[in-house]
């Protein structure tokens, strides 16, 4: 079983509109809801591509509530832990007249210490071979030491962790040889203390170092500069295909997801990256995470080649 994890999830709010000016009532065109938090895009995708999986966290609310209910709609099992307070909503707006889009991000509930004891005992049932990933930022009172508190856990049961998150404790779990880490370039130099520009190469670089500290995959994202794929064996680079960007939300969270399908279906790691590469981009070109019709074309665009002057 795959078990995706989200802290700190959401209701994101998508709004296109033409202009969007101040001090005035601006009429939107059109508007998406959408159930999401990080873990939650890597379940959609999951199912969309024939996974299983069971999608967890914590949360309160009617924004929790319909949440659940999207992803029941969906038929993936949840487990989410009740808190008090409201699941937050975010808004994106994409202004048409400036081709920009404005993103707006609110904090979660706190959560309490008896709330997340009672989410840690939840994964107490991991058997060899389960795989759970964590994706996201922590809802307030939720200390990020429980990347490693997880991360004992997972070990203790043989199953296997998956970190996309931003918090430097990622470093302190590498020593228990976390399956895949997914960290985009601003945060691997942040967590390596630079903060002057680096090129691609000198970013992979730094992906290595993680390798060698414990970590048994890096998928690097670059954003418009594409993807990396690093291994102790190998690297993989892969360029962005060229298209109008919509709304950037989940694009990560997507590639994320077909990586994953793709490593449970022991795709190759150079096929494996370039549809994770196509797949992010047409959900970053499109107002919700992609439905995959558009994906075999921009594979097309996508070319991964292997690296060796690293």
């Amino acid at each position: 079983m795959i078990y995706t994890l989200t802290l700190n999830p959401a209701i994101d709010l998508f709004i296109e509109t033409n202009e969007l000016k101040k001090n005035s009532v601006n009429r939107t065109k059109k508007y998406d809801i959408q159930a999401n938090g990080k873990g939650i895009n890597v379940s959609f995708i999951l199912k969309r591509l024939g996974i299983s999986n069971t999608a967890t966290g914590v949360g309160g609310g009617f924004t929790l509530n319909y949440i659940q209910q999207e992803l029941a709609n969906n038929n993936i099992e949840n487990f989410f832990i009740n808190t008090d307070g409201i699941t937050r909503i975010n808004v994106f707006t994409h202004v048409n007249s400036q081709d920009c889009e404005y993103k707006l991000v609110n904090p979660g509930p706190k959560v309490t210490q008896e709330s997340q004891v009672k989410l840690l005992q939840y994964f107490d049932r991991l058997k060899t071979g389960d795989i759970v990933s964590l994706s996201g930022s922590f809802s307030s009172g939720i200390n990020p030491n429980i990347i490693t508190k997880l991360a004992k856990i997972i070990k203790q049961k043989e199953a296997d962790f998956i970190i996309d998150t931003s918090y430097s404790e990622v470093l302190d779990v590498l020593k228990y040889h976390p399956l895949l880490i997914k960290p985009n370039q601003e945060e691997i130099k942040k967590w390596f203390n630079i903060d002057k520009e680096f090129s691609i190469k000198e970013t992979i670089t730094l992906a290595q170092r993680l390798i060698k500290a414990g970590a048994q995959n890096v998928l690097l994202s670059l954003g418009e500069n594409g993807a990396a794929f690093i291994s102790k064996d190998s690297v993989y680079y892969g360029n962005a295909p060229k298209i109008t960007a919509l709304n950037s939300a989940g694009a990560g969270d997507t590639m994320l997801g077909t990586f994953i399908a793709g490593m449970v279906n022991q795709l190759d790691a150079k096929s494996n990256l370039q549809k994770s590469i196509a797949a992010g981009s047409d959900t970053t070109q499109s107002m919700w995470i992609t439905d995959f019709k558009n994906v075999d074309l921009l594979e097309k665009q996508v070319k991964v080649e292997r690296l060796t002057d690293i």
